[in-house]
């Protein structure tokens, strides 16, 4: 009988620590680790992205070492991927799009003119098909190869190169000027 209640403490241990491991915000459950270009990327930090006071996607921030720097990970030259989780449908492929633009004109304090046709290369991914609740859209940057996305896990063959574009896409959500600052914490872990 003690074996018995020691075993079931131990699996009751166990499944507890799993449990406590995942991330969940908002019912979507973040993954702790992500691979989207063969490298392993841990889960830094999530939250919310709301646009006037309606909930529209769940954002997380995947690096290969945990960061509270929000410039260090703009400016880094390393692996790492934004994950959002589409949770409303009052966001349109077009709304999307619209908010990209917006975001990297922030980020780049209006200097979108160096970037417009690979701005319009990323708004394209979000604009091939309509969004829909559940929807999962994957930005990643490799170093050397550049910025990169899937959609609901299908490679969406682009391969946009340059730091500078990554800094400014990044700066999305992590610049001085971010489109949410609840989002850009929660992803930062503070």
């Amino acid at each position: 009988m003690k074996k018995a209640i020691t075993t079931i403490t131990l699996l009751a241990v166990i499944l507890l620590g799993n449990v406590s491991a995942q991330t969940k915000i908002s019912g979507v459950i973040l993954s702790p680790k992500i691979a989207p270009a063969k490298t392993e990327l841990i889960l830094n930090g999530g939250g919310v992205r709301t646009k006037y006071f309606i909930k529209v996607y769940v954002a997380g921030l995947y690096l290969q070492n945990k960061s509270t720097k929000a410039k260090e990970i703009v400016d880094a030259d390393k692996p790492m991927a934004v994950r959002l989780h589409i949770i409303s449908n009052l966001l349109t492929s077009d709304n999307m799009a619209i908010a990209i633009r917006d975001g990297f004109e922030k980020s780049t304090n209006g200097n979108i003119e160096p970037f417009k046709k690979d701005l319009d290369i990323i708004c394209s991914i979000f604009k091939s098909e309509p969004i829909k609740i559940g929807d999962m859209f994957e930005i990643f940057y490799t170093p050397g190869i550049g910025v990169g996305c899937f959609k609901n896990n299908k490679d969406q063959k682009v391969s946009i190169q340059g730091m500078p574009f990554k800094k400014a896409l990044f700066g999305i959500w992590f610049s001085d000027n971010p489109v949410d600052e609840n989002l850009k914490k929660g992803m930062l872990g503070l």
